[in-house]
């Protein structure tokens, strides 16, 4: 069976709750009564649908985090539209949305759109390198590659990148025994943002209250743009130590905030 579980981050799927027909229905006559905790209790306790349905994208190249996401939004769309007045199971209702939200998305984001004139020039490329090599007994140089298809050098890069598949900013890509850092946390933050004049200035107060180790590191982090691997080298700590202490940093300020 475990072949067939699908692993989320974050997430023991052993705690989470099913609900039964009746503890669905009287949670959306709550919700209809104006419970708004209600809902939040109605997505908890229909993850495991989720959960099933990915079963079948679990041998896909996509991300299951993403993927759960993603699920999570057609349940909810679900419980928003559902009618109670029909008789129908909630799950009934809600297979179908959830799957057409989870194919929506891998059919939206099945490949980054590249020209095919740049992907046949790829594969070109690879044919005569592998013919070079078999002739020659070594790969041909750039300026050779260059010279065979009259392009500029850079590319040839371009061009063999094309044919990689995308990778999910929520991969993985190192973990020290503690908290996982994934490649989003490699990414720097250098977006012009137009902020909320209310909410820059609580966020400001709330940077004042924290330490300034947090605070340093978010300010290095979301305001200057420097990577966690920066931020980490600079301070002399490691990467991992710098990702724990971001999230702790990024909760309290939270707190403050609200």
């Amino acid at each position: 069976m475990a072949k067939y579980k699908v692993d989320i981050t974050g997430l023991n799927t052993n705690d989470i709750k099913v609900l039964s027909n009746t503890e669905t229905m009287e949670l959306f006559e709550r919700l209809k009564n104006g419970d708004i905790l209600a809902k939040e209790e109605l997505v908890n306790g229909n993850l495991k649908l989720v959960l099933s349905i990915l079963r079948n994208f679990n041998n896909t190249k996509y991300n299951m985090d993403d993927l759960f996401q993603v699920g999570v939004i057609g349940l909810i769309k679900a419980i928003d539209n559902f009618d109670t007045s029909l008789g129908l199971r909630l799950s009934t209702y809600a297979v179908p949305l959830i799957i057409g939200e989870i194919k929506r998305y891998v059919r939206d984001n099945t490949s980054v759109r590249v020209s095919r004139s740049i992907k046949d020039i790829a594969y070109k490329i690879i044919k005569f390198q592998d013919d070079y090599l078999s002739i020659n007994g070594v790969f041909p140089t750039n300026e050779e590659i260059c010279k065979e298809f009259d392009i500029e050098e850079y590319e040839i890069a371009y061009a063999l990148d094309s044919l990689k598949d995308p990778m999910s900013i929520f991969a993985p890509i190192y973990n020290d025994g503690g908290d996982t850092i994934y490649l989003s946390d490699q990414i720097a933050d250098i977006k012009d943002v137009n902020t909320d004049r209310d909410m820059l200035i609580s966020f400001r107060k709330a940077l004042q209250k924290i330490k300034d180790r947090e605070k340093n590191i978010l300010v290095s982090r979301f305001i200057i743009g420097k990577t966690q691997m920066e931020i980490a080298d600079k301070m002399g700590i490691s990467q991992a130590q710098v990702s724990r202490i971001e999230k702790s940093a990024i909760e309290h300020v939270r707190k403050l905030i609200k």
